[in-house]
Protein backbone atom coordinates (compact mmCIF):
# COMPACT_ATOMS: atom_id res chain seq x y z
CA UNK A 1 0.00 0.00 0.00
CA UNK A 2 1.38 3.40 -0.98
CA UNK A 3 1.54 6.17 1.56
CA UNK A 4 -1.06 8.86 1.48
CA UNK A 5 -0.26 12.54 1.50
CA UNK A 6 -1.36 15.86 2.94
CA UNK A 7 -3.32 18.36 0.82
CA UNK A 8 -3.29 21.87 2.31
CA UNK A 9 -6.04 24.22 1.08
CA UNK A 10 -5.33 27.77 2.14
CA UNK A 11 -6.13 31.37 1.29
CA UNK A 12 -7.60 34.56 2.74
CA UNK A 13 -10.60 34.49 5.06
CA UNK A 14 -13.76 34.52 2.94
CA UNK A 15 -12.20 32.89 -0.15
CA UNK A 16 -14.45 29.84 0.26
CA UNK A 17 -12.09 27.29 1.83
CA UNK A 18 -14.82 25.74 3.96
CA UNK A 19 -17.33 25.39 1.12
CA UNK A 20 -14.74 23.89 -1.25
CA UNK A 21 -13.54 21.38 1.35
CA UNK A 22 -17.11 20.28 2.14
CA UNK A 23 -17.75 19.58 -1.55
CA UNK A 24 -14.44 17.74 -1.95
CA UNK A 25 -15.21 15.52 1.04
CA UNK A 26 -18.77 14.90 -0.16
CA UNK A 27 -17.61 13.79 -3.61
CA UNK A 28 -14.41 11.90 -2.72
CA UNK A 29 -14.46 8.99 -0.29
CA UNK A 30 -10.67 8.74 -0.29
CA UNK A 31 -10.28 12.12 1.45
CA UNK A 32 -10.16 12.59 5.23
CA UNK A 33 -10.69 15.99 6.85
CA UNK A 34 -8.05 17.14 9.31
CA UNK A 35 -9.86 18.68 12.28
CA UNK A 36 -8.00 21.65 13.79
CA UNK A 37 -8.00 22.73 17.42
CA UNK A 38 -8.94 26.32 18.30
CA UNK A 39 -9.47 28.54 21.32
CA UNK A 40 -12.22 30.55 19.60
CA UNK A 41 -15.87 30.05 20.47
CA UNK A 42 -17.99 27.85 18.16
CA UNK A 43 -20.06 29.61 15.51
CA UNK A 44 -23.74 28.67 15.19
CA UNK A 45 -24.01 25.14 13.83
CA UNK A 46 -20.38 24.16 14.45
CA UNK A 47 -19.80 20.84 16.23
CA UNK A 48 -16.87 20.05 18.53
CA UNK A 49 -14.70 17.29 17.06
CA UNK A 50 -16.19 17.72 13.59
CA UNK A 51 -15.58 21.34 12.59
CA UNK A 52 -12.91 22.01 15.22
CA UNK A 53 -11.69 20.75 18.56
CA UNK A 54 -12.76 23.66 20.77
CA UNK A 55 -10.27 23.90 23.65
CA UNK A 56 -9.21 26.50 26.23
CA UNK A 57 -5.87 28.31 26.42
CA UNK A 58 -4.43 26.00 29.07
CA UNK A 59 -5.09 22.87 26.99
CA UNK A 60 -3.64 24.63 23.95
CA UNK A 61 -0.50 25.56 25.90
CA UNK A 62 -0.08 21.95 27.04
CA UNK A 63 -0.33 20.66 23.47
CA UNK A 64 2.24 23.19 22.26
CA UNK A 65 4.59 22.26 25.08
CA UNK A 66 4.25 18.54 24.27
CA UNK A 67 4.88 19.08 20.54
CA UNK A 68 1.43 17.79 19.59
CA UNK A 69 0.79 20.28 16.77
CA UNK A 70 1.95 20.10 13.17
CA UNK A 71 1.48 23.86 13.26
CA UNK A 72 -0.15 26.44 15.47
CA UNK A 73 -0.94 30.09 14.89
CA UNK A 74 -2.55 33.19 16.36
CA UNK A 75 -5.18 34.49 13.92
CA UNK A 76 -7.89 37.15 14.37
CA UNK A 77 -7.41 37.20 18.19
CA UNK A 78 -7.70 33.39 18.52
CA UNK A 79 -5.32 30.41 18.44
CA UNK A 80 -5.48 27.51 15.99
CA UNK A 81 -3.46 24.31 15.71
CA UNK A 82 -3.31 21.12 13.65
CA UNK A 83 -2.98 17.95 15.79
CA UNK A 84 0.06 16.11 14.40
CA UNK A 85 -0.81 12.52 15.27
CA UNK A 86 -4.10 12.44 13.36
CA UNK A 87 -2.49 13.70 10.14
CA UNK A 88 0.61 11.51 10.17
CA UNK A 89 -1.22 8.33 11.23
CA UNK A 90 -3.68 8.63 8.34
CA UNK A 91 -0.92 9.36 5.81
CA UNK A 92 0.80 6.15 6.91
CA UNK A 93 -2.48 4.29 6.34
CA UNK A 94 -2.53 5.50 2.74
CA UNK A 95 -5.18 8.20 3.24
CA UNK A 96 -5.24 11.62 1.61
CA UNK A 97 -5.64 14.13 4.45
CA UNK A 98 -7.34 17.43 3.60
CA UNK A 99 -6.26 20.38 5.73
CA UNK A 100 -8.20 23.66 5.51
CA UNK A 101 -6.09 26.38 7.06
CA UNK A 102 -5.19 30.07 7.04
CA UNK A 103 -2.06 31.30 5.25
CA UNK A 104 -0.02 31.78 8.42
CA UNK A 105 -0.63 28.16 9.45
CA UNK A 106 0.03 26.77 5.96
CA UNK A 107 3.47 28.37 5.86
CA UNK A 108 4.31 26.77 9.20
CA UNK A 109 3.20 23.36 7.90
CA UNK A 110 5.38 23.81 4.83
CA UNK A 111 8.45 24.49 6.97
CA UNK A 112 8.05 21.32 9.04
CA UNK A 113 6.32 19.11 6.43
CA UNK A 114 7.38 20.34 2.95
CA UNK A 115 6.20 17.14 1.22
CA UNK A 116 2.59 18.30 1.55
CA UNK A 117 0.64 19.56 -1.49
CA UNK A 118 -0.07 23.27 -1.02
CA UNK A 119 -3.02 24.90 -2.84
CA UNK A 120 -3.79 28.64 -2.62
CA UNK A 121 -7.48 29.47 -3.08
CA UNK A 122 -8.40 32.93 -4.31
CA UNK A 123 -11.70 34.79 -4.79
CA UNK A 124 -12.33 36.32 -8.25
CA UNK A 125 -11.77 39.82 -6.79
CA UNK A 126 -11.27 41.67 -3.50
CA UNK A 127 -14.80 43.10 -3.85
CA UNK A 128 -16.19 39.58 -4.04
CA UNK A 129 -14.10 38.64 -0.99
CA UNK A 130 -15.68 41.50 0.99
CA UNK A 131 -19.17 40.47 -0.16
CA UNK A 132 -18.63 36.89 1.00
CA UNK A 133 -17.43 37.97 4.45
CA UNK A 134 -20.36 40.41 4.86
CA UNK A 135 -22.89 37.75 3.78
CA UNK A 136 -21.79 35.48 6.63
CA UNK A 137 -23.46 37.86 9.04
CA UNK A 138 -21.13 36.70 11.81
CA UNK A 139 -18.55 39.51 11.66
CA UNK A 140 -18.59 43.06 13.01
CA UNK A 141 -17.44 45.96 10.80
CA UNK A 142 -14.12 45.95 12.66
CA UNK A 143 -13.72 42.20 12.00
CA UNK A 144 -14.47 42.70 8.29
CA UNK A 145 -11.93 45.51 7.98
CA UNK A 146 -9.30 43.42 9.77
CA UNK A 147 -9.91 40.38 7.56
CA UNK A 148 -9.65 42.45 4.37
CA UNK A 149 -6.42 44.05 5.57
CA UNK A 150 -5.02 40.61 6.42
CA UNK A 151 -6.14 39.24 3.04
CA UNK A 152 -4.06 41.83 1.18
CA UNK A 153 -1.00 40.81 3.22
CA UNK A 154 -1.66 37.09 2.69
CA UNK A 155 -1.76 37.47 -1.11
CA UNK A 156 1.96 38.27 -0.99
CA UNK A 157 2.72 34.66 -0.01
CA UNK A 158 1.13 32.98 -3.04
CA UNK A 159 4.59 32.10 -4.43
CA UNK A 160 5.10 29.74 -1.47
CA UNK A 161 2.39 27.41 -2.81
CA UNK A 162 2.44 24.61 -5.39
CA UNK A 163 -0.90 25.45 -7.04
CA UNK A 164 -3.27 28.41 -7.43
CA UNK A 165 -7.04 27.93 -7.84
CA UNK A 166 -9.48 30.83 -8.35
CA UNK A 167 -12.82 30.11 -6.67
CA UNK A 168 -15.12 31.73 -9.22
CA UNK A 169 -17.67 28.90 -9.13
CA UNK A 170 -17.56 26.13 -6.53
CA UNK A 171 -17.95 23.29 -9.05
CA UNK A 172 -15.10 24.59 -11.20
CA UNK A 173 -12.78 25.03 -8.23
CA UNK A 174 -13.58 21.54 -6.91
CA UNK A 175 -12.83 19.96 -10.32
CA UNK A 176 -9.49 21.75 -10.51
CA UNK A 177 -8.49 20.55 -7.04
CA UNK A 178 -9.59 16.99 -7.85
CA UNK A 179 -7.35 17.15 -10.94
CA UNK A 180 -4.44 18.28 -8.78
CA UNK A 181 -5.02 15.40 -6.33
CA UNK A 182 -5.24 12.87 -9.20
CA UNK A 183 -1.96 14.13 -10.66
CA UNK A 184 -0.27 13.99 -7.26
CA UNK A 185 -1.41 10.38 -6.79
CA UNK A 186 0.38 9.45 -10.02
CA UNK A 187 3.72 11.02 -9.09
CA UNK A 188 6.57 8.52 -9.32
CA UNK A 189 7.83 9.41 -5.84
CA UNK A 190 4.61 8.01 -4.37
CA UNK A 191 5.15 4.64 -6.07
CA UNK A 192 8.68 3.60 -5.15
CA UNK A 193 7.87 -0.12 -5.29
CA UNK A 194 5.77 -0.09 -8.45
CA UNK A 195 8.14 -2.33 -10.42
CA UNK A 196 8.01 -5.02 -7.73
CA UNK A 197 4.21 -4.86 -7.64
CA UNK A 198 3.81 -5.54 -11.35
CA UNK A 199 6.60 -8.14 -11.36
CA UNK A 200 8.75 -6.55 -14.03
CA UNK A 201 11.60 -8.90 -14.94
CA UNK A 202 14.70 -8.20 -16.91
CA UNK A 203 15.02 -9.74 -20.36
Amino acid sequence: MSKGFLVVISGPSGCGKGTICKELLKQNDNLIFSVSATTRKPRIGEVDGKNYFFIDDKKFDDMVKNGEFLEHAYVHSNRYGTPKKFVLDNIERGKIVLLEIDVQGALQVKRVYPEGVFIFLLPPSMEELKNRIVKRGTETKEDIDLRLKNALEELKFVDEYDYLVINDKVDNAVKKIEAIISAEQLKVKRHKDILKKINIQEG
